[in-house]
């Protein structure tokens, strides 16, 4: 059995991100020298692994790559290396199998330049990459708007389309031959993709030429070396549809048990859409599909070990049992360390004794009490990165105007009801604040869930007036009554207070109720508001401050689970509900006409908050197309900036908030008279809108979110906040994010055009057309090989150290090395022959002679 050498343990670096690749070569891993990286052969297999940092933490990716024309023996030694890989890191990383042609868009994310698929293998003979390299012709067919894969196909007309980019590679030429029907991005990949192979392939010594189809006529000279090289073109095939998966099906989970508790092996459906995390026993093994799309496996961490080795082969037989195609992709997930994209299949995902936001857990009675840290705002426009986890561009400290919606235009809001938020009303609020010297605006779009439909409808219409009028550059935020950011609550410095419903309008005649009860959270002048619940003692819970307003008093009603922080900041926002003075008044020591004022005494929640869990999330980028009809999202892998086109629009979905609210106790829960505090996803949705997007995509925008919402497999909260960013006007919130923001980028950003005209040549192709299209007479000397095809294998014995006159018939004893297999010649030169080849001439000389080769 294949087992991972000392050798590859060795130089297997598990602690810095990015990405290593080995190749199968005689059942044996090899590394794949970083030069070669994206460039794979159809007859080999890989195994790759990727290494992620979020914040102080490591993940981990192995991804195991199977060539169409790869063995069987190789595509068993890389499954197996690749269980082993994961062993050696204690069952901490993502196992994929990727088949040629069906890979993931997480493997595609990995080579931003693009993939290239190579005709051959290793058994072949077949080397990596060889730099300076011109004795080449090949076809390259590329696929793919954002991670392009680049196969090599037939050298023929017969391989090309009307929809799709093609390059030549004649060696000192590429030819880019662009499809009539091909849109400007397609065009822009292959572009720099045949930069990269010029560049890395060839050193920069390669001519790039480029025909558009549409227009072939331009380049008459490029033409007639393809029509050499390819024959006489007599049709063109029609453009080939990308296949298009639907929301629908990408939603379809059905979750499978897998058991072989009685030596058989069953695979039993037990749940489907929406899933949630406690379905899975850490005893066991189960089976997610996911619309045939994908086959996630995951294992319990106290599975038994035969279920674990077994699980991939169980994934297999799923996928021949449901007749799915045999390159569906699979991965393996472990009990603690599931993927981002596994994880938010699952309505919620909870990761044990840890707490993201609300701080340090500490038990008092059965309440959790939760310590915040200080939040330190200098750090925002320095740290971006600190503002987007902390979800505040500054400390709400700059400018505020706002306005109320009436009779659908927009009405100044007196001083004296600012940070008073009604729910029969939608407000837009426009705050201005100082990066350096230059002014930034957000847009705050409040709506009051007790608004009017015309007025909900009034306020966004509003909001696209006051966004143009300040030159589209405020960045855009729709608040939902409830779901209000931490930014927009440090605006009035501790002083927030949303009603449940009424107005602030001069003329309102509705009668304020008599009995008010407001929830208050908050530990600082930034996260603090006020929100009104009804007037009854089931409203209350003992982790929060709660103000009472009565006709003759105002209570301050302090929960057992609430801390110091909370109870002062509740005083504050008191003072704003009610001018009174506050009687103080701790659980459990209630006077009777509090209890009277509440309708009497009834149950409420006074469960611990659930702190002992927290949401583990990862920020996801997608790029959004409605180009066919229909919505449609695709994932972006390690995203960074260089990944938003400015032809387009994207979402960057951040789950990174926790929203608590009382829910349903389950009938075993243990405190059953009250109610449980539930958890729930809120986070919230960039839309980032590119500056040449066309009209239909950014009208469509709201709608486009709303859209990806409904459709998420883990069923998204529809009230979760939407944020329009326009490009070049990115808040920190937003550039947080990304590693290494640039806000200069797109000044000096270079069109398709610019690009194109910097290959040179000026249209110019006399001198290499009349070379590449010349009859050459064939050229040999004394020293030439003048065979064909692999050399001969001989013994490593009967090669080394022998005179030439020794040496057996069909030798070139200037190549000696090549006559051994693959096993000897690693035994002999201590290397593989990818990397001996990777050496200088000079080196392999000297190491042949080392070795008695020479």
């Amino acid at each position: 059995m294949t087992k991972l050498s000392a050798q590859v343990k060795g130089s297997l670096n598990i602690t810095t991100p990015g990405v290593q690749i080995w190749r199968i070569e005689a059942m044996q891993m090899v590394p794949v020298p970083s030069n070669s990286f994206g460039s794979f052969f159809d007859g080999d297999c890989y195994v790759i692994l990727a290494i992620h940092k979020t914040g102080s933490n490591l993940s981990y990716d192995i991804h195991y790559w199977i060539g169409q024309a790869s063995s069987q023996d190789e595509q068993g030694a890389a499954a197996i290396y690749t269980t082993q890989m994961d062993d050696f890191l204690k069952g901490r990383a993502v196992q994929h199998r990727e088949v040629q042609g069906n890979e993931s868009d997480t493997f595609r994310g990995y080579f931003k330049k693009g993939i290239v698929i190579r005709k051959g293998g290793v058994a072949s003979g077949m080397k990596q990459v060889e730099t300076n390299s011109y004795d080449i012709q090949r076809l390259l067919h590329v696929k793919g708007k954002r991670n392009v894969v680049a196969g090599e196909v037939e050298m023929s007309w017969k391989s090309f389309n009307r929809g799709d980019v093609f390059l030549l590679d004649l060696g000192k030429l590429i030819i880019q031959w662009n499809g009539p029907e091909s849109n400007r991005m397609e065009r822009l990949r292959g572009m720099n993709l045949a930069k990269e192979i010029r560049d890395q392939e060839r050193g920069g010594r390669t001519y790039v030429g480029v025909v558009d189809g549409e227009d072939e006529k331009a380049s008459p000279q490029l033409m007639e070396i393809m029509n050499h090289v390819l024959g006489q073109r007599k049709e063109l095939k029609a453009a080939v549809a990308d296949t298009v998966v639907e929301p629908a099906l990408k939603a379809a989970l059905k979750l499978y048990h897998v058991s072989d508790s009685d030596g058989k092996v069953v695979v039993r459906e037990i749940a489907t859409r929406p899933l949630t995390q406690d379905l899975l026993s850490h005893e066991d093994c189960y089976i997610l599909d996911q619309g045939g799309l994908k086959i996630y496996v995951w294992k319990g961490k106290n599975a038994n070990t035969q279920e674990k080795k077994e699980a991939m082969n169980q994934a297999l037989n799923f996928i021949k049992a449901k007749q799915y195609p045999p390159n569906t992709q699979v991965e393996l997930q472990n009990d603690g360390a599931e993927s981002a994209v596994f994880q938010q299949l699952f309505q919620k995902w909870t990761v044990p004794n840890r707490t993201t936001g609300l701080g340090k857990i500490h038990t008092v009675g059965s309440v959790a009490k939760v310590e915040q840290v200080k939040f330190d705002a200098t750090s925002m426009h320095v740290q971006p990165q600190v503002a987007a986890q902390q979800k505040m561009v500054d400390d709400g400290s700059g400018e505020v105007q706002m306005w109320r919606i009436e009779n659908l235009e927009l009405v100044p809001v007196d001083s004296k009801w600012l940070g008073h938020f009604f729910g029969g009303d939608c407000y837009l609020l426009l705050y201005t604040y100082l990066i350096g010297e230059k002014q930034h605006y957000l847009l705050y779009i409040w709506q009051g869930s007790q608004a009017s439909q015309d007025e909900v409808t009034a306020s966004a219409y509003q909001a696209v007036i006051l966004d143009q009028k300040y030159n589209n550059e405020p960045v855009q935020i729709r608040v939902s009554m409830g779901k209000e950011p931490p930014h927009l609550m440090s605006i009035f410095k501790g002083r927030m207070v949303v009603y449940q419903g009424g107005t602030s309008r001069a003329n309102n005649v509705e009668p304020v109720p008599s009995t008010r009860l407001f929830q208050v959270r908050g530990t600082s002048t930034n996260n603090t508001k006020a929100f009104e619940v009804p007037p009854r003692a089931a409203s209350l819970n003992s982790n929060d401050v709660f103000i009472l307003k009565t006709q003759s008093c105002c209570y301050l009603w302090c929960g057992k689970g609430c801390s110091g922080d909370e109870r002062e900041m509740a005083k504050m926002v008191a003072d704003t509900v009610s001018r009174t003075e506050k009687q103080v008044v701790v659980e459990g020591q209630e006077p009777a006409n509090f209890w009277m004022a509440l309708g009497g005494k009834a149950p409420y929640a006074s469960t611990k908050r659930l702190q002992e869990e927290s949401l583990v999330i990862t920020p996801r980028l997608f790029e959004c197309s409605n180009q066919t009809g229909r919505f449609l999202a695709t994932e972006i892998p390690d995203f960074n900036q260089d990944d938003l086109e400015e032809d387009d629009v994207f979402l960057l979905d951040v789950w990174d908030q926790v929203v608590l609210r009382p829910g349903d106790l389950r009938s075993d829960h243990p405190n059953s008279q009250g109610q449980e505090i539930v958890a729930l996803r809120m986070g919230k949705v960039f839309f980032w809108i590119g500056k040449n997007a066309n009209e239909d995509e950014k009208k469509a925008a709201a709608t486009t979110v709303q859209e990806y919402l409904k459709t998420h497999p883990s069923g998204r909260d529809l009230e979760t906040p939407i944020i329009v960013v326009k490009q070049g006007h990115e808040p920190p919130t937003f550039t947080g994010w990304f590693l290494a923001w640039d806000p200069f980028k797109w000044n000096n950003s270079k069109s398709y055009e610019d690009l194109k005209a910097e290959l040179g040549n000026s249209g110019d192709w006399s001198q290499i057309t009349a070379e590449l299209t010349s009859s050459k007479p064939d050229v040999f000397n004394a020293n030439s090989n003048l065979s064909s095809g692999p050399l001969p294998i001989f013994p490593l014995e009967q090669l080394v150290n022998k005179p030439i006159e020794e040496l057996p018939e069909g030798v070139d004893p200037s190549r000696r090395e090549e006559h051994l297999s693959i096993e000897d010649f690693t035994r002999a030169l201590g290397m593989t022959p990818s990397a001996f080849s990777a050496l200088p001439r000079w080196k392999q000389q000297n190491l042949k002679k080392e070795k008695g080769l020479f």
